[in-house]
């Protein structure tokens, strides 16, 4: 496994975090649950950063997402 399966899960937790981070604040209860989620997307994330072995570009991104794809389903 190289660095585009968590880099890929990291984003989409941080995507899914905003989410319970706005119906949190809209329901005026502590955001715990959202802070729990970047807490765990950011160490995915840096994960992924630190196993790329270079400098991560935006262009990584989408080849991250098809790369993680392409290897669950083969």
């Amino acid at each position: 496994m190289g660095f585009e399966t968590p880099l890929a899960i990291g984003l989409v937790l941080l995507v899914l975090s905003g989410i319970s981070l706005a119906g949190a604040l809209i329901e005026r209860r502590p955001p715990r649950v959202a802070a729990l989620v970047v807490v765990m997307a950011g160490g995915l994330i840096l994960w992924a950063v630190l196993a790329a072995g270079r400098p991560l570009v935006w262009e990584d991104i989408p080849l991250a997402f098809v790369a993680a794809i392409a290897g669950w389903l083969n």
